[in-house]
């Protein structure tokens, strides 16, 4: 995105509406500036304009709640920007999963895209004694290799364990899955996408 394509207003300033990328819910409306704008590509995290401070403001600086941003795009007139992005937690200042309110996402949805978020930071950030960050470290091959592993367990544990132990084995599964697609750069609307399509043609099987 260019920023000389966009159409500031007479402050520098752009509206900026966040949507969360994996469940659709519009999170939030803040302000860009060019330095916001080019921070959040910079980083990875979702920066603003603050207009009562009147200074670049890392979103979560304070209260930890960041965002991990998808994708910047601009309106068809190029004067409005969405900000689609993973929250880690409520984004809004009263405690709120978002600026109006309750989230009206599934909570799997919503659980999914704040782990999302969560493993983003881990992969940039590779802090010690983190479990996630030592996967990344270790690299695509052993991610994909902890992917099969849990596959594995998942099955043996479907046949021979009890239900409590099937649930953690296939929430170790999935939790291995995102971080392999963290680690490739898999988005979740490619996932969406691939999902819809495979329950189209599951739909066209039982017809």
């Amino acid at each position: 995105m260019s920023l000389a394509d966009l159409t500031f207003d007479e402050r520098g300033l752009i509206p900026a509406i966040v949507q969360d990328a994996a469940t659709g819910t519009v999170l939030m409306l803040a302000w860009m500036d060019r330095e916001a704008i080019e921070a959040t590509e910079r980083t990875g995290e979702v920066h603003f304009h603050s207009r009562s401070r009147g200074a670049l403001w890392r979103k979560g600086e304070t209260s930890g709640n960041t965002l991990h941003a998808v994708e910047v795009l601009p309106d068809c007139d190029r004067d409005t920007l969405l900000v689609r992005a993973h929250p880690m937690g409520p984004v809004c200042h009263t405690g709120s999963a978002t600026c109006w309110g309750a989230d009206p996402a599934p909570p799997l949805a919503r659980t999914l895209s704040e782990l999302a978020a969560l493993l983003a930071a881990r992969k940039r950030e590779l802090p010690e004694k983190s479990y996630s960050a030592e996967l990344f470290r270790k690299g695509r091959g052993a991610i994909a290799q902890k992917v099969g592993e849990e596959a594995l367990e998942l099955g043996l544990a479907a046949v021979s364990e009890s239900h409590e132990r099937t649930v953690s084995e296939l929430t170790d599964l999935l939790y291995s899955a995102m971080v392999l697609a963290t680690e490739l750069g898999i988005r979740a609307d490619e996932v969406t996408r691939s999902l819809a399509e495979k329950k189209v043609i599951a739909q066209r099987r039982s017809g």
